[in-house]
């Protein structure tokens, strides 16, 4: 049976570490399964929605400090760690969507490699933009980080982090993370995951 629910996913947003966190138990509920997608958001900000980055340059936003507390206290429902901002903020991100997309057609070691790769990021502090820490995220998750930074460097998986992008874009994605039920079906963020389950339980045969 093929995936109901396409996630597509930056490892750089804190919504999406935490909608991360919450769809297992959304697709649990609903007997669902996922497909994982890397995008690089900063090129969906790029193209669709450069209103991000004017926001970040308003030092009197309210809704972005406001969101700030928010995002604590979602992460504080969800019992995920939130460190956040850090040093790095905002990353930049594409060496680990590259490492991303190198494992994207093992679904499991994508899935083990992104959740370790939040905790780096979001709980322990650490360099999202660095190869070398990304490396070693990968080895303590069982896998081979050298070998993973090797293929993420190769011309193919480049390609596919743009198509990935690309795909989101003209299917009407405007940053991550952003989840199709059912292909046509989208939905943007954590706090629309009771959407998604709404959605996965409304189209059950």
């Amino acid at each position: 049976m093929s995936a109901r629910v396409e996630f597509f996913f930056d490892l750089s947003s804190p919504w999406t570490c935490l909608a991360f966190h919450n769809l297992p138990g959304v697709l649990e509920r609903t007997g669902a399964t996922a497909i994982y997608r890397p995008i690089l958001v900063g090129g969906v900000f790029n193209a669709v929605n450069p209103a991000v980055y004017a926001a970040r340059e308003q030092a009197d936003n309210r809704r972005l400090q406001h969101s700030w507390k928010i995002l604590k206290d979602w992460a504080q429902l969800a019992g995920v760690p939130m460190n956040f901002p850090s040093e790095w903020h905002p990353a930049k991100s594409i060496a680990a969507m590259r490492f991303c997309c190198a494992l994207e057609d093992d679904q499991a070691a994508l899935v083990r490699f992104a959740r370790a790769a939040f905790a780096s990021y979001f709980g322990r502090q650490e360099n999202l933009d660095d190869p070398a820490v990304l490396a070693a995220v990968a080895d303590a998750e069982g896998l081979d980080g050298a070998a993973l930074a090797g293929a993420a460097g190769r011309d193919a998986v480049k390609a596919r982090l743009r198509a990935n992008t690309d795909e989101l874009i003209a299917r009407g994605g405007y940053g991550s993370p952003t989840i199709f039920v059912d292909k046509d079906d989208m939905y943007f963020g954590n706090d629309q995951l009771p959407l998604v389950e709404a959605a996965l339980k409304r189209t059950l045969p």
